[in-house]
């Protein structure tokens, strides 16, 4: 069993832990970062911020009841990722939401004719989705 750094008699997937690969740190940090994000965008679109709104409704042409869905489902998604450093197949779960979520969202962009500049930040959380993904499977299949 690995002990903490600094700390004996402990053992978490969360904690640093001696002989921890850059990999599972890397992945550690976007899953974290992927956390703050979507926990973010979610109460910004749960609670109706005026720019959500217009892009919903104006730019995408969704409804607001749609809009408050998505917000649900984002910070949702966000708590799992959360949850996920103790129990890592809810993470896995949780990132695919994610995943699919920024697909939708890329296809909503090129759909609309959106600029590169606002169709890029789902370019890049996907990214980092998919990674999370890909080390999770990883992890796994080393486990077996």
């Amino acid at each position: 069993m690995r002990s903490l750094v600094g700390v004996s008699g402990l053992d978490s997937r969360f904690w640093i832990t001696r002989g921890a690969s850059t990999l599972t740190w890397t992945t550690r940090l976007l899953q974290g970062l992927l956390a703050v994000a979507f926990i973010g965008f979610g109460f910004l679109k749960l609670f109706a911020h005026p720019l959500q709104v217009d892009a919903f409704t104006g730019t995408y042409g969704y409804s607001v009841s749609f809009m408050y869905l998505v917000g649900a489902v984002e910070l949702a998604a966000g708590a799992g990722l959360v949850l996920g450093f103790w129990q890592p197949r809810v993470a896995l779960f949780a990132v695919g939401v994610i995943a699919l979520i920024m697909a939708g969202a890329m296809m909503t962009h090129v759909r609309s004719a959106a600029s590169m500049r606002t169709s890029v930040p789902p370019l890049i959380f996907l990214a980092m989705a998919l990674w999370v993904i890909a080390a999770g499977y990883r992890r796994r299949a080393r486990a077996r």
